[in-house]
């Protein structure tokens, strides 16, 4: 086990990674880059590829956050549809969105190929529709974006289902090729790696104060961490808990999820699994708005599983873990820049609201070129229009909690 990790499959499965010491005093650098998880790592390499000095500060281990526990799963594109995003900001703005979202399947690919990280990448993944009027709108928003963007993915009817998966009952699905999944611990060890190989000095059970950072370029990437270091920034996120598990081994996996797809469904609460290298359901299931996990996380996420594959009730689980997901108001990521009083420049990246496995990696490069001085693909994003949850320091999370269980009710109706 990758010793500071929450005990989960994939600190049980972590490449080899030298532990590296605290900073006793933060480095004199060009950039620093606080957080160590998929966001800030890639800014580091990238940033470290175009010429800075770069230190890079995590509080506890790399991939500690949400990086190394999420579900694993590569979706191509944001939370909202392309039909949605044309809809709201009009063809030439949502083109542009469009080209930066998408294409990030291509930069995390290229950055596994260039940099040989062992994570398990494998191709495929699967929308599934809980509902019939799910898959009409599925249907609806897959048609618009091979015919206005040339992004095509297979609507694979009810009776066709079988050749992905073997449970759940679900209304048909859209299987697009170009998304996967992968361990994603091991991809933020590799982009550690990375990094550390392009002169990016990392440091890790390293908690860092702003008026202590010694650099001219600061890019927060602590995620829900944010409010720690700006509060007003923690104001854009609620932290979201998720719950995953990872079974034995299963000695029929191929027959429970027949193409190896990953496999999310399209309820707002919803169910996402997939199979491990070593042939384990990974599942994760529900959500809670408190901090405080269950009792029991894997009879928590158990009573989900049986309802996608009822022969796995008494499956042995081996793993079961949890962590925190920003979200932001309208689940699209917020990054933009400000000016710090002592006149250090501060970008920040959060609130990819449980869509980032691959926004991330984009995410980071966006930052590095807008230190570089290269604003355009960075203003794309960092133009989406955001706004804090409403109830100030106290009752932001209530208030946010109380909408989300109103979403989530819907599920039932």
């Amino acid at each position: 086990m990758s010793a500071g990790h929450a005990p989960s499959y994939y600190a049980a499965t972590a490449n080899a990674w030298e532990s590296i010491p605290a900073v006793a005093e933060p480095a004199n650098v060009d950039i620093a880059v606080i957080g160590g998880g998929f966001t800030g790592l890639s800014a580091a390499l990238a940033c470290a590829e175009k010429g800075f000095k770069v230190a890079l500060y995590e509080a506890q281990r790399i991939g500690f956050g949400a990086s190394g526990r999420n579900g694993g799963q590569l979706i191509p594109g944001l939370r909202w549809s392309m039909r949605e995003i044309e809809t709201e900001f009009g063809h030439d703005r949502a083109k542009a969105i469009f080209d930066l979202a998408y294409g990030a399947v291509g930069r995390v690919h290229d950055r596994i190929q260039k940099h040989r990280i062992a994570c398990d990448l494998k191709s495929g993944h699967l929308e599934a529709a809980y509902k019939t009027a799910h898959f009409e709108n599925m249907q609806r928003d897959a048609e618009f974006l091979a015919r206005a963007y040339g992004w095509s993915a297979d609507i694979v009817q009810p009776k066709d289902m079988r050749r992905h998966i073997n449970g759940g009952g679900y209304h048909g699905a859209i299987y697009d090729p170009r998304g996967g999944h992968f361990h994603p611990l091991n991809y933020a060890l590799g982009l550690a790696q990375a990094a550390r190989d392009a002169g990016v000095v990392i440091y890790e059970n390293s908690r860092v104060n702003l008026p202590d950072v010694k650099a001219h370029t600061i890019i927060l990437a602590t995620d829900t961490w944010m409010g720690e270091l700006a509060p007003d920034l923690g104001r854009y996120t609620v932290p979201i808990m998720n719950y995953n598990i990872a079974t034995a081994p299963l000695p029929h996996a191929d027959a429970l999820l027949p193409s190896d797809a990953a496999v999310a469904d399209s309820r707002f609460v919803l169910n996402y699994f997939r199979l491990s290298a070593d042939k384990r359901l990974l599942f994760g299931g529900g959500e809670k708005y408190v901090q405080r996990p269950p009792a029991d996380i894997g009879a928590f996420v158990r009573k989900h599983i049986v309802k996608v594959f009822p022969s796995l009730a008494d499956t042995a689980i081996d793993y079961a873990w949890g962590g925190a997901v920003g979200v932001t108001m309208n689940r699209l990521p917020h990054l933009g820049r400000r000016q710090a009083s002592s006149g250090q420049t501060i970008f920040f990246a959060h609130g990819f609201s449980g869509h980032g496995a691959l926004v991330t990696t984009l995410a980071g490069e966006l930052l590095a070129e807008a230190v570089a001085g290269t604003m355009e693909r960075f203003d794309v994003f960092a133009s989406l229009p955001q706004r804090p949850f409403p109830g100030g320091r106290l009752l932001a999370r209530p208030l946010a909690t109380l909408g989300l269980l109103w979403y989530a009710l819907r599920d039932r109706i």
